[in-house]
């Protein structure tokens, strides 16, 4: 598997991907932002929603994937792009809105990433978050479960630190209401109508299982996946009408910085 990211696997699930993108920035009530950072932009999708609502703003998406960077940049070449990691971004100027959809989930020690964050943003300003809280569901399990067995262990190490688990939400509130923030916190579960058991490896080809796949050879990833969809056509059936639904909880952060 190449290390990069492979944007044209991402954009399978396009819409799907956007539309939790969507729903975070609906809950977003500012008017006339000036400065926007859409954090883990990808190959645009979120980046092009933050454009569209605020056209007259300045909106840079940083991602540290070139691939996914040279789509975006084709996609929207009136925003400006910057190749640079999340956890040591320093903005130029207090920001009006930071925007992280589906990215900070992949970023340990959110204990300091979120003051971290807080700090960047203008009196006023919003940090707005999205992050996947799917490692308890079955597909998620499965890909430790199969990473674990004795002929891939090895290799890939310990399945259960690939990515951590998301902190409380009690420990979220604590931690983005300092300083006289305040914070909108909830979640919601999408149900993600598939055509098969594959259409769900192919979505997640794309994200969660890059690092399990990444230390494999060719052979052993086909070995890989071939073990891992006899896990899932356990916990993902065949619906009345021939389709399966994948589950996908998400958690979703609004937090405004005290004026």
């Amino acid at each position: 598997m190449k290390s990069d990211w492979d944007p044209s696997l991402y954009r399978q699930f396009e819409n799907e991907r956007t539309r939790p993108a969507h729903e975070l920035l609906t809950r977003i009530t500012l008017e006339r932002p000036n400065h926007i950072t859409d954090l883990g932009c990808g190959p645009g999708n979120s980046t092009a929603l933050l454009a569209q609502k605020w056209p007259a703003a300045k909106v840079v998406g940083l991602d540290n994937s070139p691939a996914m960077l040279e789509q975006a940049v084709q996609r929207l070449p009136q925003c400006a792009f910057e190749l640079a990691n999340i956890s040591t971004w320093r903005a130029r100027q207090p920001q009006d809105l930071i925007y992280a959809n589906a990215s900070l989930q992949w970023l340990t020690q959110h204990e300091q990433l979120m003051p971290h964050l807080l700090a960047q943003l203008a009196p006023g300003g919003v940090l707005a978050i999205q992050m996947p809280d799917n490692l308890q569901e079955p597909s998620h399990r499965a890909m430790r479960d199969v990473a674990g067995l004795p002929q891939f262990s090895d290799k890939i190490g310990d399945a259960t630190s690939v990515r951590a688990e998301l902190l409380s939400t009690e420990g979220y509130y604590d931690l983005l209401t300092t300083n006289e923030a305040t914070a909108d916190i909830w979640r919601t579960t999408y149900y993600h109508v598939m055509p098969s058991v594959d259409a769900i490896i192919d979505w997640l080809r794309a994200t969660g299982l890059r690092p399990f796949l990444a230390p494999l050879s060719a052979q052993e990833q086909a070995q890989f996946l071939s073990l891992y969809r006899r896990e899932l056509t356990q916990h993902y059936p065949l619906r009345a009408n021939g389709t399966v639904l994948l589950a996908f909880p998400r958690l979703f952060l609004v937090a405004t910085r005290g004026g």
